[in-house]
């Protein structure tokens, strides 16, 4: 069974959808632990409800970031985790949590990258960009992370069309039901390779 770390800053709509997955019986995985960098961030409440253990770590826990990074690192190696998924996670991860777990932390981008993304690229503003640019279609990628926003190599994508009378709401809104769906999908095919690797 994978083994799931989760980093989340917000709401955790998406750490819902892998939580629904695994309780509905469509993903073989288990989230050991939830790390987020907002102590009020829904997720963590999302979590606990779920039984699932949690993590503050922040600025206010660790002001030196050094130190935060080896915090960070210690406590995704100890909950054993196969892989770290960022869930809208708003910080930039550190030279040891990335030395750790190489090629094992997978974050999810509202956008079709390498186009819109980047620092400074989260959210709505996404979208917003999406918007000024006279796209035609949007969607939404899966990539692993290396030591830059959103340059890490692309694992999948899906698309979904940019219709004439959208807005950043309502673009946003259809690009967050796509992505939920590939970041499930994403999780189930690695299970399916580990699998098979192991077969």
């Amino acid at each position: 069974m994978m083994r799931i770390a989760t980093l989340c800053s917000h709401g955790g709509s998406i750490l819902q959808a892998v939580i629904d997955a695994i309780e509905g019986g469509t993903l073989d995985a288990q989230i050991v632990l939830v790390i987020s960098n907002n102590s009020r961030a829904e997720a963590i409440r999302r979590a606990t409800r779920h039984g699932i253990p949690t993590l503050h770590l922040s600025s206010h826990t660790h002001p030196d970031e050094a130190e935060r990074d080896a915090a960070l690192t210690s406590a995704l190696a100890e909950s054993a985790a196969d892989w770290v998924l960022l869930a809208g996670y708003m910080k930039k991860l550190g030279p040891q949590t990335l030395a750790r777990f190489p090629q094992r932390i997978l974050n999810t981008h509202p956008a079709l990258l390498p186009k819109h993304g980047g620092r400074g690229f989260y959210g709505r503003r996404v979208h917003e960009a999406v918007l000024a640019a006279g796209e035609t279609e949007s969607g939404a990628t899966m990539h692993l992370i290396n030591d830059d926003y959103d340059t890490g190599p692309i694992v999948d994508q899906t698309k979904v069309p940019v219709k004439p009378d959208d807005d950043p709401e309502t673009l946003e809104e259809r690009v967050k039901i796509a992505e939920r769906a590939l970041v499930v999908a994403t999780l189930a095919r690695l299970v399916e390779q580990t699998e098979a690797d192991y077969a």
